[in-house]
């Protein structure tokens, strides 16, 4: 259940709470303060059920089912009145761990079978212990339930307009200036293959989680309860929660794994923001037009325009995302000694860092479904471009020994506006093969593309 707005959107002090709050109804149960919240509830109270299930800790005995419903439907049911409820409990304890720890033995006081057990919530635990594991998991479910599907549905785009686009001629430009022509869908193919790297580097990420105590030594566990196994425990315990094991922490799991998972975003949205900006190019010179929609106004006193303003938000929130996930993963991994609580005001951002790309992404994918490809405008770049054909006729000179190619063809061309007729004459003069010298004059730059519409249609067709 999503939580309760806590102000009117006008009053938000973030956008994506406030101009942008539709377009991340998602994000908000998994990514807010009720999110949180309801994480490590769920860390507290599984912690509690791996006590049970161990035989070396007999004041907790197995739970009966009864007992286990009633646990499994505190987290079923968790709400954000009850989230709502902490936050009242922590008005009191200025503590936010204690006052789940509190809610939490609350709620299991009421039930016989467990209210002999309320002193093992929470048990050898320090706060960082059910806050590491909270973090760990919404970033989880950010990636796994969010994020890697969101990029998916983009590079399954991506691969559309590439199929589509194939054998779409265009004039590349390289430092602005026309060069070899390209294929459009193997210019959107170079863009979703770069994609897809950093998304599966991003789902590879391993995330790790501790439960080792005060300064990651078990020292309370082992003065309680000596006899138990709690390396292996805590690993079991972490691992059925679908989290890595770190066996080996300060009071604090050292957080380099976040490192690595906002790096991978911040590589994804920096190729992202490459891509935003060379379509808002393409726009700007005519290659694509964009489909209008009834009623909207591009400019206050511009009647003609239609903006590309997805590109345009993108590109903004790429920046800010970038920003933030930059600063998390820098500043996370540090901590003085064996803890600062310096990363948990930090950490409160994940959401906020998060979503500007998520709605980035998004913005992305609603540019491209207005996106509408103008081959005339394509056709006549390339008709008035033929100099780049310069480039296949030196290489051909190259082939057969003719003296500085290079240089003959730089003397042609450079500077000067090159015709169809002007590069034929130089060829029909050429002391190469006749079929060669056929394949040279039969070649226009809406042809000289290679093999880019078979790697645009390698892409397409691919599920890497």
């Amino acid at each position: 259940m999503s939580p309760r707005p806590e102000a009117p959107p006008l009053l938000a002090l973030s956008p994506l709470d406030g101009r942008y709050r539709e377009k991340l109804d998602d994000l908000r149960p998994i990514a807010s303060e009720f999110g949180l919240i309801r994480y490590r509830v769920r860390v507290e109270i599984r912690w509690l059920e791996s006590l049970a299930r161990s035989p070396g800790i007999p004041e907790v005995p197995e739970f009966p089912e009864s007992a286990r419903a009633h646990l499994d439907a505190i987290l079923a049911d968790f709400s954000s009145k009850d989230a709502e409820a902490i936050r009242e409990i922590e008005s009191r304890t200025n503590h936010d761990v204690k006052a789940v720890e509190y809610w939490v033995k609350d709620r299991l006081g009421a039930h016989p079978e467990l209210a002999g057990v309320l002193e093992f919530v929470h048990f050898a635990c320090t706060s960082e212990d059910i806050n590491n594991l909270s973090y760990a998991l919404m970033c989880r479910d950010l990636r796994d339930r969010i994020l890697l599907p969101e990029m998916e549905r983009l590079i399954g785009e991506l691969r559309e307009l590439a199929g589509a686009t194939a054998e779409q001629p265009m004039l590349s430009r390289t430092h602005g200036q026309p060069a070899t022509p390209t294929t459009l869908g193997k210019e959107i193919a170079n863009v979703g293959a770069r994609l897809v790297r950093q998304r599966d580097a991003i789902s590879r990420v391993e995330i790790l989680g501790k439960a080792n105590g005060a300064v990651g030594s078990y020292a309370a566990h082992v003065a309680a309860y000596p006899e138990v196994d709690w390396e292996a425990h805590t690993r079991e315990f972490v691992e059925s929660l679908g989290l890595a094991w770190n066996p080996m922490t300060t009071q604090i799991e050292p957080h380099d794994w976040m490192a690595e998972f906002f790096h991978g975003l911040i590589r994804f949205n920096t190729i992202l923001l490459d891509f935003t900006r060379d379509l808002w190019g393409y726009i700007s010179i005519g290659y694509f037009k964009q489909k209008t929609r009834p009623g909207e106004v591009g400019s206050s006193t511009m009647p003609h325009k239609v903006n590309p303003i997805d590109f345009e938000n993108a590109e903004g929130n790429l920046g800010i995302a970038n920003a933030l996930l930059g600063h998390l993963a820098e500043k996370l991994p540090v901590s003085r000694w064996q803890r600062d609580l310096s990363d948990s005001t930090a950490l409160r951002n994940v959401g906020v860092g998060v979503g500007h790309g998520l709605l980035a992404i998004r913005s992305t994918r609603r540019g491209l479904a207005r996106l509408a490809v103008d081959p005339e405008r394509m056709a006549a770049d390339l008709s008035n471009n033929h100099a780049v054909l310069a480039e296949a006729i030196q290489t051909v000179m190259r082939r057969f020994g003719i003296e500085a190619p290079y240089e003959k063809l730089k003397a042609l061309t450079r500077g000067h506006e090159i015709t169809p007729e002007a590069l034929r004459r130089f060829v029909e003069e050429l002391e190469i093969p006749e079929k060669d010298r056929q394949g040279l004059l039969a070649l226009s730059p809406d042809r000289y593309v290679g093999l880019a519409a078979e790697l645009a249609r390698r892409f397409a067709g691919s599920d890497g």
